[in-house]
């Protein structure tokens, strides 16, 4: 019975491997940073904040159309998704290794 088992836990295993690849790839196609409003004299202008080597990074895109705001808008909100779908995964991961990695032949 033990044998059953843990192969479904491999199985799983290779599952969530599979998932965690797949999340980290859809956050790279995602476009970096995020946008910040500065209002100026009453006028909007709009920079993309993104981080370079650990420093903050803040580029000037000035007046921008409404669909690629909502763009960003979108991507921040997938970004959010995928990491926190991406953390959940790597828990599992770690409890599925640990699971596995009992004394007994599989």
């Amino acid at each position: 019975m033990r044998g059953v088992i843990k192969g479904a836990l491999a199985e799983e295993l290779n599952n969530s491997l599979r998932m965690k690849k797949g999340y980290e790839s859809a956050i790279k196609k995602l476009p970096k940073g995020c946008l910040s409003i500065k209002k100026i004299k009453g006028h909007e202008y709009y920079y993309l904040v993104s981080r370079d080597e650990g420093r903050l990074k803040y580029v000037y895109k000035g007046q921008m159309p409404k669909d690629q705001i909502q763009k960003y808008k979108e991507a921040k909100e997938y970004r959010a998704k995928y990491r926190k779908l991406l953390s959940q995964v790597k828990k599992q991961i770690k409890y599925l290794r640990s699971s596995l990695r009992g004394k007994e032949a599989i």
